[in-house]
């Protein structure tokens, strides 16, 4: 300042003078226009003289700042502690105001391909929301409401996430709107054109300015695969397609580990493109040559388990080099090496396919922008469950927990001298870095003192190479800051340095003891019994969206899904989960059968001897009912014997095909001789060609050529009367049991899941008895098992007196434990016990076991088709004995998708309570049960007792539901009232 009044002091003596000379001039000789221009000639020369050493004197001043910036850069260097607390002070007092816009920012969600239901979607927008930001999702930039307001400039959001398909919208968005340096974008713009498939060649790898380096990668690398594993090369080609580096290494051999074979799939992290940094994260997918799918293992974990430890250091830092080399490269061939980057704080995840093939330096296979799990076991569950886990791990190091009450709001007057005084290098750090290549410091030092799960991958502290040499060449000579580029470096490298060394440091300490506070943690227990997540494949849409502390969901699924694969996903390891049960299984695959299903997931503690239940989640899914139009003017009829869908006869056509008529079905006036008769479904459609036209309410069962009559109340409680009907089989064969007892009572008073023996009294007004017994009891161990002949015996004891009559009915049968033996057991029984002339009816094998669902057994394809030919022989035998027959696998495979609740997808029935009770014919039902083969039977009154009103209406009613079960009890109804249903009034089915 004293130099600059002297300066004026002098320059206003000298205009003095010169005015002075000029008048006495113009007092002799000079004219007035002369006059004039003189004094302005003068005016400019001194001008130009004061602005001249005005230059000069600032010039001087920065010359000074810089020589004082270049001095305290080298005490930086020599002391990164000072540097690590001046970028802490910064944060702390304020220095870069985007602190406190970052906490109060928002974040924008980009879904592209994916559902905002999708549990990634869900995933960001939780992480973020607990990081302290507002959450805004849109498909597109172009459909955000935030991003097309263009509210000051666009610059109101911190943090843009394009997802899997929102790509090139995102890239038109950074192109148009240079991001501000507070802004940060997780697509780095210079890799989205370098990493591109130039006709099999990596685009990089095609620019001039690379040539003659070499690089350990196939030039196919980023070509499209579904799966990594696919670019991988085998032991021969890997000489021809892979050209190694050769600049200041040591060459390769293929000795240098014999047993490392494999490929390992690593994670990167770049946080930052223009200076280069990047880290590592520490889990990786590996493929040895011996194993058929990939795993997840940490990267030092896996080296040390191949190599031991020393060799292990050495090849994480061969990997180390490979990767950065490529990085380098891909950077010195885009427009951002030398010019200003359109997006400071970018950042990019990446996925790199290193193949090692016996030797400790890999070569890059595959290389892609994203994250990728694909070669896993169960790429659905286990590889989302491991990217989103990974993806969180990301955004917890990018995007620390921001407290608004910790920053120091200033004043936009004081925020803008901070600004300025931050701009002429008057700040404490006395660098002269512009304001983003500080906050880029500040971020990096943040990284590195907590880096999770991440290591750090570059800049490395060990003297540069050629790329990394180039690399600082080609940002300097773009540099607009005087040339301190190179000195950011150097900055960035320095701390790298100081916390790599700081942290083997650590490392080497002694383990500390766990705090003896913390007690639950050593001993494993379930401190945090919540979900972290609800897996569902195919994927759900829960209502509500999933919440940890939200115990019920809702869902609802097309007719076509039959099965849902679930994987609760708890918050802490040490919770278990256990579905349905105690002992139930972790994850599952579940049948979905039509209407309501409910799953319960039940987090338990197992810490202790015995487990206890922690927290219980439910799950109630809806699956619809076939899709269906109705029935029009103008239609056809159209038939099918099985579905496409699971073909179990191939020599048969599969789906819809016309049906032979005109208009509606034909119908044969004879009625038919056998429960067996060769038939289909017939069903109104608008085209046969697309099964979403038919009415699928108006389905039914036609025999080919006759038909099943259909008995009317009447008939079936005249045919009933007197006659006692015996079940024995398995709930299949319950179904039918109740079914009948319904259409004889109009009503179902009584409903029970019987497992057992049970015994109804008093049915069709007394005048009927119908008994049950389970068999065969799976639940039991098999040496306890009560056989066949044994459950047949007892449930004719327990039913007795019985005539050796058709007055006696007995019906046998099952889903698929029916065999020939069987049919053999019932004859020898019936003659001993004098029982020879009774009906027997045999309901055959049915639809079941057919999906693939954990816990229970699973037949295959041909192990489906090999039912038809057991059912086929079992249907012959029966009819060869005397026995009435009932084909219910014909009836059942052709709607094997209708079935209901029930985890073998066998039941076709569904007994539900009614929201008002019905008028019965007989409400005073009595019931016998017998518990056990040697339990005394117990009398169970139902109904109203004796001294009650029998004009009374019942307390509850029941209802059997489903229409293929209907079909198939309708004709056991027929075959046991033959002889009423003929001489009777007969209506069609």
């Amino acid at each position: 300042m004293v130099c600059l009044l002297t300066l004026s002091r002098s320059v206003c003596a000298e205009v003095g003078m010169f005015f002075r000379g000029i008048w006495t001039l113009r007092r002799r000789c000079c004219t007035g226009p002369l006059l004039l221009l003189g004094i302005a000639v003068g005016l400019f020369y001194h001008t130009v003289t004061m602005d001249r050493d005005r230059s000069e004197f600032k010039s001087s001043q920065r010359d000074q700042r810089n020589k004082s910036a270049v001095f305290e850069y080298k005490l930086l260097l020599k002391n990164p502690e000072r540097l690590i607390s001046l970028l802490e002070a910064s944060q702390r007092d304020g220095f870069v105001h985007h602190s406190q816009r970052s906490c109060e920012g928002k974040a924008i969600i980009l879904t592209g391909q994916h559902a905002p239901t999708d549990t990634e979607v869900q995933l960001y927008q939780r992480v973020l929301q607990q990081q302290g930001y507002r959450v805004d999702q849109a498909r597109y930039a172009e459909t955000s409401a935030s991003l097309r307001q263009d509210r000051r400039d666009g610059r109101d959001w911190s943090v843009l996430l394009c997802l899997k398909g929102s790509e090139k919208s995102c890239l038109r968005k950074i192109n148009f709107a240079h991001p501000q340096h507070y802004q940060r974008v997780n697509i780095i713009p210079a890799f989205a054109g370098a990493f591109l498939d130039m006709g099999g060649v990596c685009r990089f790898l095609t620019d001039s300015q690379l040539s003659g380096v070499t690089l350990p990668i196939r030039p196919s690398a980023c070509a499209f695969s579904s799966s990594p594993q696919e670019g991988t090369p085998n032991t021969a080609e890997h000489q021809q397609v892979v050209v190694i580096v050769s600049y200041r290494r040591k060459p390769i051999t293929h000795s240098d580990n014999q047993g490392l074979n494999a490929t390992v799939n690593v994670y990167v992290l770049v946080t930052s493109a223009t200076p280069l940094t990047a880290f590592v994260h520490s889990t990786a997918l590996v493929k040895t040559h011996l194993d058929e799918t990939s795993y997840a293992i940490e990267l030092q974990v896996f080296f040390r388990e191949r190599l031991g430890l020393l060799l292990s250091y050495q090849a994480i830092d061969h990997m180390n080099h490979v990767i950065s080399d490529i990085l380098k490269a891909a950077l010195l061939s885009t427009k951002e090496s030398s010019s200003s980057p359109r997006c400071k704080l970018c950042f990019q995840l990446m996925t790199f396919s290193l193949h090692y093939n016996a030797s400790l330096r890999p070569v890059v296979v595959k290389l892609q922008t994203d994250l990728h799990f694909d070669g896993m076991k169960d790429p659905y569950f286990d590889g989302q469950i491991a990217k989103e886990y990974m993806l969180e791990d990301v955004l917890k190091l990018l995007f620390p927990v921001c407290n608004s009450e910790a920053v120091e709001h200033s004043s936009p007057l004081n925020m803008q001298k901070e600004t300025q005084k931050y701009d002429v290098c008057e700040g404490p750090n006395g660098l002269c870095l512009p304001q983003d290549e500080m906050h880029l410091l500040r971020q990096f030092n943040r990284h590195l003192k907590r880096p999770g799960p991440f290591q750090l991958l570059y800049p490395i502290s060990s003297p540069p190479d050629d790329l990394c040499h180039d690399l600082i060449q080609r940002e300097s000579h773009s540099a607009q800051d005087y040339g301190w580029r190179p000195a950011l470096m150097a900055l960035l490298q320095e701390l790298s340095l100081y916390y790599t060394r700081r942290h083997q440091t650590e490392s080497l300490d002694e383990p500390k003891s766990p705090d003896p506070s913390d007690s639950l943690s050593r001993k494993g227990k379930c401190v945090d019994p919540h979900l972290r997540q609800l897996y569902t494949d195919p994927p759900m849409v829960l209502m509500p969206t999933f919440n940890a502390w939200t115990k019920e969901y809702r869902a609802e699924v097309p007719f076509d899904v039959i099965t849902i694969h679930i994987r609760p996903e708890p918050v802490s390891p040490h919770c278990h989960i256990h579905l349905d049960e105690h002992r139930g299984p972790r994850m599952a695959n579940y049948p979905v059968g039509l209407g309501n299903s409910r799953i319960n997931i039940l987090v338990m503690d197992e810490s202790e001897v015995e487990p206890v239940v922690m927290t219980i989640y439910t799950l109630h899914i809806y699956r619809e009912s076939r899709p269906s139009l109705p029935m029009f003017d103008e239609y056809v009829m159209c038939s099918f014997v099985q579905d496409c869908g699971l073909v179990v006869r191939p020599d048969q056509p599969c789906g819809l095909e016309p049906f032979p008529g005109s208009g509606e079905a034909q119908v044969s006036p004879q009625p038919c001789l056998s429960g067996d008769e060769p038939g289909r479904w017939v069903v109104p459609c608008l085209s046969c060609s697309d099964n979403r036209t038919c009415d699928w309410r108006e389905v039914a069962w036609q025999p080919d050529s006759c038909y099943h009559p259909l008995l009317d109340q009447p008939q079936l409680q005249t045919c009933l009367m007197n006659r006692k009907v015996l079940f024995i089989g398995d709930s299949t064969n319950r179904g039918m049991m109740y079914y009948l007892m319904e259409r004889v009572n109009t009503t179902l008073e009584d409903w029970d899941k019987a497992h057992d023996t049970i015994v109804y009294h008093n049915l069709n007004q007394g005048r009927t008895i119908v008994s049950y017994s389970y068999y065969p009891q799976f639940w039991l161990p098999k040496s306890q098992r009560p056989t066949f002949q044994r459950a047949l015996q007892q449930l004719l004891e327990r039913s007795q007196p019985l005539e050796n009559s058709p007055q006696t009915v007995l019906v046998a049968g099952g889903v698929q434990w029916l065999n020939l033996n069987h049919l053999r057991t019932i004859q020898q029984v019936l003659k001993r016990e004098g029982l020879e002339n009774i009906m027997v009816v045999v309901k055959s094998l049915g639809m079941g076991f057919h999906l693939p669902v954990d816990g229970i057994r699973s037949l295959p394809l041909n192990g489906v088709q090999e039912i038809y030919n057991v059912n086929k022989n079992i249907l012959e035998s029966a009819k060869h004995l005397g026995f009435e027959v009932i084909d219910t696998l014909s009836i059942t495979m052709g709607r094997y998708k209708e079935f209901l609740q029930g985890r073998c997808a066998c039941h076709f029935h569904e007994v539900y309570k009614l929201p008002f009770p019905t008028a019965a014919s007989q409400r005073n039902l009595k019931i016998l049960r017998l518990v056990g083969e040697s339990g005394n039977p117990a009398n169970v009154q139902t109904g109203p007792q004796q001294h009650e009103d029998p004009s009374s209406p019942p307390d509850v009613s029941y209802h059997v539901k489903g229409p293929v079960n209907a079909v198939y009890s309708e004709i056991l109804l027929s075959r046991i009232c033959v002889n009423h249903a003929v001489n009777g009034t007969i209506r069609q089915q």
